[in-house]
């Protein structure tokens, strides 16, 4: 009878000691989607994202201290700099749940690692490990600008239908601000999180005025800014917007459809820029595989190096060259 009473307040015990794990699990997992999850993050970035311009009023500036660095004292140096927030805009503009001290340190670490790379293993010269560091550093640069670009193009091709959205809602009776709720409702992103933003500003106490222009500076954009200030314009001597709205868009569309045609007209240019660039590295890698032995002074003996260098360097002024011809402004 005692073996039976032993056994049974063992399984009990056992039974409420997994009972209590999994209740531990799963307020960790609560705790966690609470401050890391999705939404959470989704939260976030919509309040960090609310900082986008340097308006100093009483109602605007509990939304626009964004957080340049996760160390106070990095954070505190940060904001004696003046070129921190333009960074930090550049940062926003490409959509990155980055800091500006992670850029930082990102480019920092990259410098290092190509000095090392370069005086230590290559045993190359200082000014060339110097400029080698600094072709590493500025990659993550690069990619931050790569990344800008892409979301500022996205942005610009949602314009349009974004102004058609409004000009619907104007002339269905709703009023300005439900065009733009309807607009970071309904849209894809990234322009419904942009005038998500534009929205939650308006219902925290600050003016259309100031939410639009915080919107112009967040996406430099001049089909955007002849948006807002259409808006502006019309607001302060009157008229009717849902026609400005509609010549608006069919304007953005038709500029579009011209950078689209001087895109198709001027790729043969970009596919020669390509083959140019791509032609040496590729007939130095053929000759190397079928004649090493005629390729190896080239990085064996000092006059083939100094060849290297100086061919890189008139071929990086020719890629600048090349890239500045086939890029055409509309």
């Amino acid at each position: 009878m005692w073996k039976d009473i032993g056994g049974n307040a063992f399984l009990v015990v056992a039974v409420l000691v997994f009972v209590a794990v999994l209740l531990l699990l799963e307020a960790l997992y609560l705790i966690w989607k609470s401050y890391k999850g999705p939404e959470a993050k989704k939260l976030e970035k919509r309040l960090q994202a609310l900082s986008a311009s340097h308006d100093a009023t009483a109602q605007a500036q509990l939304l626009k201290e964004r957080m340049l660095s996760e160390v106070p004292a990095f954070q505190r140096l940060l904001f004696s700099i003046p070129r921190a927030h333009s960074l930090d805009k550049f940062i926003l503009q490409s959509g990155l749940n980055w800091t500006v001290s992670k850029l930082l340190l990102s480019c920092a670490g990259f410098g290092v690692i190509g000095l090392v790379l370069m005086t230590g293993v290559a045993r190359q010269p200082i000014l060339m490990s110097a400029a080698a560091a600094a072709a590493l550093a500025a990659l993550p640069l690069l990619y931050l600008q790569h990344k800008r670009s892409g979301r500022l193009d996205k942005l610009e091709r949602q314009l349009p239908d974004a102004l058609d959205l409004v000009t619907r809602a104007l002339r269905s009776g709703h009023s300005f601000a439900s065009g733009l709720q309807m607009i970071g409702e309904e849209m894809a992103e990234p322009i419904a999180n942009e005038f998500r933003i534009v929205s939650d500003e308006v219902n925290f106490g600050v003016s259309l005025q100031q939410a639009l222009t915080n919107l112009s500076e967040r996406v430099p954009l001049t089909d955007l800014r002849y948006f807002v200030v259409a808006v502006l314009v019309q607001r302060d001597s009157g008229g009717n917007l849902t026609e400005v709205l509609g010549n608006l868009s069919r304007l953005v569309r038709e500029r579009l459809k011209l950078y689209g045609k001087v895109r198709v007209l001027s790729s043969e240019g970009r596919l020669s820029a390509w083959i140019v660039g791509s032609m040496p590295f590729a007939l130095a890698g053929v000759m190397n595989l079928v004649n090493p032995s005629f390729m190896s002074p080239l990085w064996k003996d000092p006059i083939g190096i100094a060849i290297i260098k100086y061919m890189l360097i008139l071929m990086a002024f020719g890629v600048l060259i090349l890239r500045k011809i086939i890029k055409i402004r509309v």
